[in-house]
């Protein structure tokens, strides 16, 4: 597989995602569910700590990631839903520096929800990998 950077303009490189990424000669495609934090019995973790819960989320992507034999490098999609933009833009880091330790700027929208489905969950990441 081979994944090209589509940036026709660069801001967004400096946040940690790529404008498009264009990928050729994949074998196989996975379309992660939603991920948030919840616990092995599914069980809502960390209400009201936005930090925590983005570090469950992203672990819980990978575990899925791992099960479909890739990881965080793979991604080359990831949707953020948040109920609070203002408080992920204070955490963002958490879940930056997940994927700049993977060395991966997948293209990326971020939006703001009323609410997620389960009660107390301030973000949800969605995910898509090619391998």
């Amino acid at each position: 597989m081979e994944r090209t950077a589509v940036n026709p303009v660069t801001w967004s490189v400096d946040l940690g995602f790529n404008q498009g990424e264009l990928v050729s000669g994949q074998t196989r495609t996975l379309y992660c569910s939603g991920q948030t934090a919840m616990d092995g019995e599914g069980k809502p973790q960390h209400e009201g700590d936005m930090a925590a819960q983005l570090a469950l989320s992203i672990d819980n992507v990978e575990a899925v990631l791992v099960e479909a034999g890739m990881s965080l490098t793979d991604v080359v999609r990831l949707n953020v839903y948040t109920t609070d933009v203002d408080l992920l833009f204070q955490h963002y880091g958490v879940l930056a520096a997940r994927l700049g330790a993977a060395r991966v700027a997948p293209a990326t929208t971020m939006l703001g929800v009323t609410r997620l489905a389960v009660p107390g969950q301030l973000v949800e990441l969605e995910a898509t990998a090619v391998a």
